[in-house]
């Protein structure tokens, strides 16, 4: 055995036991030196390997801090990898400029890296990297960050490391700022990104300054009642899924089964084979080969196919009526919640037959004010229609088709499509039928609709009127790290920044997706880590003390956002649909009962200079990215201080983070919380937030019916917006990561 080669692997253990002094290091020193007895040969590699594999074994709630040993030795590793890769020999962080040089050789980064940064530019921004913030990762945070990530060649070595991935995003999101204070914004999105406060969305983590994919994290479209807004719809469905987006799609105006087409009758096929095109889109046009397509379909619970389409993701049934690969939504609104609540009938119209019958679209309308408004009305009037076919069913049996699927594959996610609308700041340029792939975005919506097509020269010239097709770009804030060094006021506006500057450097390959992100500038500002700082500040999740904690903290996130996007207006220029919005005209600001005297001064400056972004804040459920920052995934609570994350080619142990002996207290496994402690803290969130939520509930599959049917009764009568999937202690459900930031 070759003594310098197992001095080095003790030197590492000793270093160990000076960086994290409570660490038991017997264990894996009776490891190495036994297994040098054992076997003569060893090669360093081998040992380190070794090593690393006595350290994650380790990993456990007595000691937690082992997550962070078994980082550090991953992180030589890779350090050596990429040294051999780029020849730098330093076993750590070599030439930046180099590095960028080899991955644009490589066709793997965009050559404007080179084009639009001079090379001293480069190597002033290497020297700001800093290398000891990769001490701040977890092993399961840096190993998923590492395969998932990082650069590498095109034969998968290992290239780019970590605090290179964040300073190419900074770059490349500020690449267009005036050269004269670029170099300090890069700096300030490096110090943001570096220190763990804030993560970007997937798309954006994985693809900012590649050659290749787009930085935007899903897509909503709104499909018309026509054969080519239907096929058009799965060609960009394809389109964007190809290129790493996911996909919520509204399906409402689509005709019923049995519908009548050009006057003949009974004909219509319903929206389930157009559904199975979908499925076979998802399935065949996976996301850069890394994994299938995502799609969410909505239907309103008032469609004649209604039962049907709650039927798509069950076990047992039809076959040939099975969409086993979407996600899928219901839009409620209050009246049908109303007639769940005291048991009475519901009619299930065909909306074909509403439109040419009653020259109006119900779907076009909402309940203005709880309790009245157009929505009912239309649908009061339709009711008595005689002209106007329609089933009648009690209210309850189709919540009880709802809580059946629910409990089986974790959907359908409900959509209150009424407290949407109302408190849609830009009702007055549009409609909000559904939400996306992960329920947190309620942007405006329409379909997009061919006006013309002709042959001119020899050539087939399309004129198609544009919709609203919703663009989610997303990023979150590490609420534990942030509000914990009390940087919020520092970070979001650097962040805001970030997020309107994806809106113009990202390239959309679906022109009215471009169009719609340039006229609104949506954003999506979210969180993620809220468990976490709870148990670092001593609150118990079913508390009243933790319920206003969530209302203080949340308003102020939302007043710095706000204020961060004015400020972002005055300098570069309100969004185009801005007049004549209610951020406009104040009613936001009334809305929410924003009284104070600072609140009256934002709403004043937003009059005066308007809002960069027509959406703010959105909620996404993060779970990848928090795991990357070494916190808790968006606003849930943990499953259990202690569980094995696993992968197709790993397990990983993993505990909850910041674990103690104080902390423990805190952390209480999400079945036995009572969900409307849940309920009553998403209330107060979501008051603050302009758009959604990403808002699970957890319920044991061993729940009676009345008991699950309270929960969504509390969460609709509270006034959140949506419902993301009931997660059951039996139902398996698969994350989408398009939403995670």
């Amino acid at each position: 055995m070759n003594e310098t080669m197992l001095k080095g692997v003790e030197k590492m253990i000793d270093e160990i036991g000076v960086e994290y002094p409570n660490l038991d290091l017997s264990g894996v020193q009776e490891k190495i030196e036994g297994a040098a007895s054992e076997k003569e040969h060893w090669s360093e590699e081998q040992l380190q390997r070794l090593l690393l594999q006595a350290a994650v074994e380790r990993i456990s709630s007595e000691e937690p801090d082992w997550t962070f040993a078994a980082a550090k030795l991953y992180l030589q590793n890779l350090y050596k990898e990429a040294a051999v890769v780029r020849g730098d020999h330093t076993n750590q962080y070599g030439s930046f400029l180099s590095l960028i040089q080899l991955l644009i050789d490589e066709g793997i980064y965009h050559p404007k890296l080179l084009t639009e940064y001079s090379k001293e530019e480069i190597q002033q921004l290497g020297e700001v990297i800093d290398p000891s913030k990769d001490r701040l990762f977890t092993y399961i945070g840096i190993v998923t960050l590492s395969d998932r990530y990082l650069a590498r060649t095109h034969e998968k070595q290992t290239a780019e490391l970590p605090q290179e991935r964040w300073m190419i995003i900074a770059m490349t999101l500020m690449i267009n700022e005036p050269k004269q204070h670029r170099m300090q914004l890069i700096k300030e999105a490096y110090w943001a990104l570096s220190n763990l406060y804030m993560t970007t969305a997937t798309p954006t983590l994985a693809n900012a300054g590649k050659s290749y994919g787009q930085l935007s994290s899903c897509f909503i479209d709104t499909v018309d009642d026509s054969l080519r807004s239907i096929f058009d719809a799965n060609t960009d469905a394809a389109t964007l899924s190809k290129n790493g987006g996911g996909l919520g799609i509204y399906l409402g105006k689509i005709r019923c089964q049995g519908s009548d087409i050009k006057g003949f009758k009974h004909v219509s096929s319903g929206v389930i084979p157009w559904m199975k095109q979908l499925n076979n889109t998802a399935v065949s046009v996976d996301q850069l080969g890394q994994r299938q397509g995502a799609i969410a379909v909505y239907l309103d619970v008032w469609h004649k196919d209604i039962f049907s389409f709650l039927e798509t993701r069950l076990n047992n049934g039809d076959e040939r009526r099975r969409t086993h690969d979407l996600f899928t939504g219901v839009c409620i609104p209050d009246l049908f919640m109303e007639a769940v609540e005291v048991r009475d009938d519901w009619y299930l119209f065909d909306p074909h037959e509403v439109r040419k019958v009653m020259g109006y679209s119900l779907e076009d309308a909402f309940d203005e004010k709880k309790g009245f408004g157009t929505f009912r009305q239309r649908y009061e009037e339709c009711c008595a229609h005689p002209a106007l076919s329609k089933k009648v069913v009690p209210a309850i049996e189709i919540m009880k088709a709802i809580m059946i699927s629910q409990l089986e594959t974790g959907t359908p996610y409900m959509f209150y499509r009424d407290t949407v609308n109302r408190a849609n700041p830009n009702k007055h340029a549009g409609m909000i039928y559904a939400s996306n792939l992960c329920t947190e975005i309620c942007q405006n919506m329409s379909p997009t609709v061919v006006t013309e097509e002709i042959t001119e020269d020899g050539k087939i010239i399309v004129t198609k009127d544009p919709g609203d097709y919703v663009v989610c770009n997303l990023s979150s804030i590490s609420l534990a790290r942030a509000v914990g060094d009390d940087v919020l006021e520092q970070l979001i506006p650097i962040q805001v920044r970030m997020l309107d500057n994806v809106i113009d450097i990202n390239d959309i390959s679906v022109p009215q997706a471009e169009l719609t992100n340039q006229k609104y500038r949506g954003i999506g500002l979210g969180t993620f880590g809220w468990h976490h700082l709870l148990a670092l500040k001593g609150l118990k999740w079913e508390s009243d003390e933790a319920v206003a904690y969530c209302d203080e903290l949340y308003e102020k996130i939302a007043f710095l956002t706000i204020q961060a996007s004015a400020d972002l207006a005055k300098e570069k220029g309100v969004y185009p649909a801005y007049y004549g919005s209610d951020w406009e005209n104040g009613s936001y600001f009334d809305q929410k009962d924003y009284t104070n005297e600072q609140w009256q001064s934002l709403k004043e400056q937003v009059k005066e200079s308007g809002l960069r972004n027509g959406y703010l804040l959105a909620v996404a459920p993060n779970s990848s990215t928090a795991l990357i920052a070494g916190s808790t995934a968006g606003i849930d609570p943990i499953f259990r201080k202690e569980y094995m994350e696993e992968k197709k080619d790993y397990k990983i142990p993993v505990t909850a983070p910041d674990l103690t002996a104080e902390t423990a207290w805190y952390y209480k496994s999400v079945y036995y919380i009572d969900q409307h402690w849940s309920i009553k803290q998403n209330a107060r969130r979501s008051r603050h937030i302009d758009q959604g939520v990403s808002f699970n509930l957890y319920v044991r599959n061993d729940i009676k019916a009345k008991a699950l049917l309270n929960l969504h009764l509390d969460a609709w009568d509270s006034g959140l917006k949506t419902t993301y999937y009931v997660r059951s202690t039996a139902s398996n459900i698969e994350e989408c990561d398009s939403c995670h930031s």
